[in-house]
């Protein structure tokens, strides 16, 4: 399982013309110290429950807000979008193999798995829409871009 957690300002994912999640950019939603995360989330074929809860915890916990404090210390929400093409591999060619990534049928439930346990630890989680063809927005912050992988 791999996770892009950025530090943001704001983010937001629309499908459709829609916004179906957000974090940040108004009055509601903000925390005291502005904290906020963008999640990238790929999941491949032998990841398990067990993976995604421990990186959730991982996340939760991440100090890289203002301070050094996490979403745990800020109350801080997390926009979660699920990101197949972080799994892919471009080593040959400039064509890339999406091999490497789970099917829907697998990546699914262990996304909503990853949303779930963060909610769990009592944070925030917007998410984007598992599938779909999204347009995410984000203002990181910093900028703070850190890559995650169990």
């Amino acid at each position: 399982m791999r996770a892009v957690v950025q530090r943001v300002t704001q983010a937001s994912v629309v499908v459709d013309g829609e916004v179906v999640g957000s974090v940040g950019g108004g009055d509601e939603g903000q925390t005291e110290d502005g904290g906020h995360l963008l999640v990238l989330l790929g999941v491949t074929h032998d990841d398990t429950v067990q993976k995604a809860d421990a990186l959730a915890r991982k996340v939760h916990g991440l100090r890289v807000l203002r301070e050094e404090r996490s979403v745990a210390d800020t109350g801080g929400s997390v926009l979660v979008v699920s990101q197949f093409t972080l799994y892919g591999d471009a080593r040959k060619g400039r064509r890339p193999s999406w091999t490497a990534a789970a099917p829907g049928a697998v990546a699914e439930p262990l996304y909503e798995e990853f949303c779930a346990a963060l909610r769990a630890l009592g944070t925030d989680v917007p998410t984007g829409r598992f599938g779909t063809d999204m347009q995410v927005a984000s203002v990181n912050d910093g900028p703070v871009t850190i890559l995650l992988e169990l």
